[in-house]
């Protein structure tokens, strides 16, 4: 179990770390004065990419749950 949430905690500060900013959106961004433009379309880029992801996985947890449900044995 620790290690799960341990895994999980590193995933989270490796997401918020990482650049997902593509060269040419990186080098225009770049060449203005102010950074702000560019840190704002790197977090929309980050919650657009993760919003899949997210669905993905709550889909599968459902399917998982569901699947694992019909295996157990009813005892009456």
């Amino acid at each position: 179990m620790k290690k799960q949430v341990l895994f999980i905690l590193f995933t989270f500060y490796v997401t918020f770390q990482s650049s997902a900013q593509c060269a040419m959106c990186r080098a225009v961004l770049e060449s203005g004065e102010s950074q702000s433009p560019a840190r704002g379309i790197n977090d929309g880029i980050m919650f657009l990419m993760a919003v899949p992801y997210i669905l993905v996985a709550v889909i599968g947890y459902i399917v998982y749950r569901s699947y694992n449900k019909s295996r157990k044995p009813k005892t009456n």
